[in-house]
């Protein structure tokens, strides 16, 4: 069964710098219906302004993914580290016992348009800890590229829950296959561009939860790069 989350009903924050859009209940925006899925418990798809971004906060027993789609994110964490996440990167930080970070546009001419994710962890107080790595979705297009796993095999980032991330490039006609054992079910979030997932249309920002689904058959109807979620 493909249960649809279109882009137009999710919950949203609209600020002077920042366009966010909530998939599941965030911060002010509640929806009893949409608290996560398995594991995930956010998907919010962020637009900030040039030059701004979020001062110091603080999580802690979440994973937190951040996978960027136009411009630069510049990161800076208790931990002491400081990076810049660019397209085809993939930031994976443990917030375990407790860690502040921030998260600001790092141009100061162009918005910055990224998919922050949470993972609820299978183990509470972990040390806190990050990771990031770079991916070729572009050399591997029409396939799968694995980004996050449990013990963070074939060089994916490291995420304390048992899950699967992938992603995928299709172009026009293009077409990907993916098979879910039986115990398992799938979030798939489009990041731009539009497929027909086994016969269902999913556009731009749209989510689909997959249960009791064996086989996942995506064709793209026009460029498109999604994200997959193989939970339990």
């Amino acid at each position: 069964m493909i249960t649809l989350r279109r882009a137009q009903d999710r919950g949203a924050t609209k600020l002077r710098w920042l366009d966010s859009r909530h998939t599941f209940s965030f911060g002010d925006y509640y929806d009893p219906k949409q608290i996560g899925y398995s594991g995930l418990r956010v998907i919010n798809e962020d637009r900030v302004a040039a030059g701004a971004g979020f001062p110091t906060h603080s999580h802690r027993d979440m994973e937190i993914i951040t996978y960027v789609l136009e411009g630069a994110l510049a990161h800076r964490d208790s931990t002491g580290t400081s990076s810049e996440i660019r397209p085809g990167e993939v930031q994976r930080m443990s917030a375990g016992t407790g860690i502040s970070h921030s998260e600001y546009n790092g141009s100061q001419t162009e918005p910055v348009h990224f998919l922050q994710i949470w993972i609820i962890p299978d183990e509470t107080d972990l040390t806190p800890g990050y990771e990031q790595r770079g991916f070729s979705l572009d050399k591997n297009r029409g396939g799968w590229t694995l980004i996050g796993s449990k013990g963070g095999r074939d060089g994916s980032v490291t995420v304390h829950q048992d899950v699967d991330v992938w992603a995928a490039q299709l172009a026009p006609g293009e077409q990907a296959v993916l098979h879910l054992k039986p115990s398992r079910r799938a979030w798939v979030q489009m990041a731009r561009g539009g497929v027909s997932l086994n016969g269902t249309l999913l556009a731009a920002s749209d989510g689909a939860a997959a249960t009791q689904e064996e086989i996942l058959e995506f064709k793209a109807v026009e460029n498109a790069e999604l994200l997959l979620f193989d939970l339990p």
